[in-house]
This record gives C-alpha cells, structure tokens and sequence, in this order.
C-alpha cells in the first residue's frame, strides 16, 4: 500500500534498527520501541482503572482499493488527511492528558529536527488551556527515558527558532526533566512522574539551580 502526505509526497516508513540485548530484570522489553512500551503501558493503566490514554489514530484519505476477492479489499495508495499533532491524549483523574513521545539513537542529545512546528503549536494551545501536556524522550542506546513538561521544553524550542543551538543535549536533559525508570509492569509509569511534577512544582528553573 502506498501512502503520502497532504503535500503528495510518498510516506517512507523508516527502518528500525534492532538493539542488543542485555540480561535483566526488563529483558523482554528491551528492542522494543517507545511507542510500543507506551501502549503497554496505557493497557495497564486502562486495565486498572487508573487512565484512559491512547495512542492517536493518524486520519488518511483513500485514493485506490484493489479487490483480489469478493471478501478482501486491499488499499494500495493513501495519503495523510491533515499533519499529526501528538501522539497520545486521554483523561487522568479528571485532567486531560496529552503528549509527544520521540525516540534518539544519539546517546548525547536530542535533535528537534523530529518535532515539527504544528505540533508545538498543539502542544502550547493545550498548555493554555491547563492541559497536562509533556514530551517522553527516549534515548535508545542508553535506555534512559525522560519526560520534559511542555514549558520546560519551549525554551529550547525558542533557542533553536533564534538560531541557537538545534538539539538538547543529555546533560540539559538531566537537569530540566524528570527520568523515568523502566520496570516490569507497567513498564514505563510515566504518570508517576506526572503526578510528582505537579506536586512539586518541577521546572527547569528550579532544576537549574540545584546542579
């Protein structure tokens, strides 16, 4: 099946890279990509009644179908309908809840290359709405996850639009964001993490002052 953007350019699906594994507690999971440790994850939460988070169906536009039978159809062309805005929205303890997750083989920093300016936008206009609204970076090669709140990520994002540096590296990570710690089930309880960052007011200012 082929499919391309709202600009008709063909959709290249991008070729994952497997990563050794290595023995312990969370074997299994690892090789696994973020997305798919998330929806393991919002299982768990959806199964226990703690959440109700999904990951975002992408909207496309069906241009041919072929028919082999008379009980199968095939699309073989379709494009995108309209640009992706994030990629996970649900509802926690009454707050809606609505991020980006992105993934990094750089074990150095985070190129913001792969956020596009239609999903910040999104992501500002949940924000002044009072929207938990966050990024789940993972670094792949490290196995480390973080998540960045929206407001302590725009700064890096306004550095980047003023011609300033064009990533964010480990380090900046490790001092505005909040690593989350990978474990058996769920794997990745970033609304841990969300729950602390509301509770004690976590910001890169604060963070900034303490290293």
């Amino acid at each position: 099946m082929t499919i391309r953007y709202p600009n008709g350019k063909k959709y290249v699906p991008i070729q994952k890279i497997g990563i050794q594994k290595k023995i312990d507690l969370s074997f299994s999971n690892r090789g696994k990509s973020l997305e798919d440790e998330l929806n393991e994850t919002n299982e768990f939460y959806l199964s226990r009644g703690i959440a109700v988070i999904h990951k975002k169906p992408v909207p496309i536009q069906v241009v041919n179908v072929n028919y082999p039978a008379r009980s199968a159809a095939v699309i073989t062309e379709a494009y995108f309908r309209t640009p992706s805005t994030t990629d996970f929205n649900g509802v926690w303890k009454g707050k809606y809840i609505d991020f980006e997750a992105k993934e990094t083989k750089s074990e150095t920093s985070f190129p913001l290359q792969n956020i596009h300016d239609h999903q910040v936008e999104h992501m500002k206009s949940v924000s002044v709405q009072d929207g938990i609204v966050f990024f789940i970076v993972k670094f792949t090669s490290l196995e480390r996850y973080f998540i960045v709140p929206y407001e302590n990520f725009e700064k890096y994002w306004e550095r980047m639009k003023t011609g300033g540096r064009k990533s964010i590296t480990l380090i900046e990570f490790e001092a505005m964001a909040m690593e989350i710690s990978p474990s058996f089930n769920p794997r990745l309880d970033y609304l841990q993490s969300v729950s602390t960052m509301l509770t004690t007011s976590y910001n890169a200012t604060e963070r900034q002052e303490e290293v």
